[in-house]
């Protein structure tokens, strides 16, 4: 089996990613120092696969302990590089620490990919690089428009960086995943999202309805969208993990066009965040206590993707509707709820 280093392995889409390596024939090790990772991840990982997952509790910004996983596993064939602060409202408020993680942690791999000869990269990236596009739906060719968060700029840096580093080594293969906006949880409700406080929409969603938060806000009414709320391409987790099992595979068996290929994962399918709520309460049945406010900072009005290089090249296909996003979230939510009250009880 073919060994691959997962950077950010404890987190939403790391561990996701896992699981459809795993079931898929690769051999995977995990780096996340659990600052925004938890184990919980790993250890429902483990109950899907059947297997333990062997992860490094190292801080990627330090080069030597990076080193030291490489050396020690010196048959690695990729790495698929997840680990980064991904907070959009957080950069606004602390862009010198985003910059500082993201950007040094990426290039701390990139060297030690090159030092010890592991010439296939996987780089997670984010459709946040599009900025206000003009061009719905968005595909690859269109131009980076000027970042709209610290975090946006962190990943338009961060694909300028591999793109160097790739056109200076000739044999290094790199595949840079623009994701819109994951969502969900594992079908199976044992791994989902982990973050308590995470302000990413859907989480927030299920929160209020579970009771954990009190309300939640709809930022911004007067967007020039359908309803007046942002829009955005909200693509299941499980959908968005396979796509980086397609992508190593296709680099590994040479079958890429050049040595540094990006691709959009997304469905192709703009939704409003009230759309989005709507379809959450159809789902679940819950009524959802929220409130219309105003902007937030950083926010992109519209983006969604057009996939067909991805579904064409990689042979993708997304798998999971609306529908079915929204009901493993609340599952996955229900499931963190009665874990809590059993813990506490």
């Amino acid at each position: 089996m073919s060994k691959i280093l997962v950077t950010g392995g404890c987190g939403y889409i790391g561990g996701h990613t896992i699981v459809d390596l795993i079931q898929n024939g690769f051999d995977v090790i995990s780096v996340d120092d659990l600052s925004r990772g938890s184990m919980k991840m790993l250890h429902g990982i483990e109950k899907i696969v059947g297997r333990p997952i062997k992860n490094y509790k190292v801080d990627l910004c330090d080069l030597d302990d990076t080193e030291a996983i490489f050396i020690e596993n010196p048959d690695l064939v990729g790495v698929i590089h997840f680990a980064a602060f991904k907070s959009v409202p957080e950069s606004v408020e602390q862009p010198l620490m985003y910059f500082k993680n993201n950007l040094n942690s990426l290039i701390n791999i990139l060297q030690c990919a090159e030092d010890f000869d592991v010439d296939n990269f996987v780089f997670s990236s984010s459709c946040s690089v599009y900025g206000n596009t003009s061009q719905l739906p968005v595909s690859e060719e269109a131009p980076l428009a000027e970042p709209e968060s610290p975090y946006a700029r962190t990943k338009q840096m961060g694909e300028a960086i591999c793109r160097d580093f790739t056109n200076l080594h000739k044999d290094f293969n790199t595949i840079l995943l623009r994701y819109f906006n994951p969502v969900g949880a594992h079908p199976s409700a044992l791994i989902g999202e982990f973050q308590d406080l995470s302000e990413s929409v859907v989480p927030v969603i299920t929160k209020t309805a579970i009771g954990a938060r009190k309300e939640m806000n709809v930022f911004g009414t007067d967007y020039d969208t359908r309803d007046g709320s942002c829009v955005r391409d909200y693509i299941h987790v499980s959908d968005i993990a396979h796509a980086h099992t397609k992508a190593l595979q296709y680099i590994i068996e040479d079958r890429n066009k050049s040595n540094c290929e990006v691709f959009n994962l997304g469905t192709g399918n703009g939704v409003t965040v009230l759309e989005l709520i709507a379809a959450f309460e159809k789902v679940s049945g819950e009524k959802l206590n929220y409130k219309l406010g105003p902007r937030r900072a950083g926010d992109v009005i519209q983006v969604y993707a057009n996939n067909n290089k991805a579904r064409k090249q990689l042979g993708w296909e997304t798998k999971y509707d609306l529908d079915a996003m929204m009901d493993t979230a609340w599952r996955w939510e229900q499931v963190v709820a009665a874990s809590k009250k059993s813990v506490a009880g």
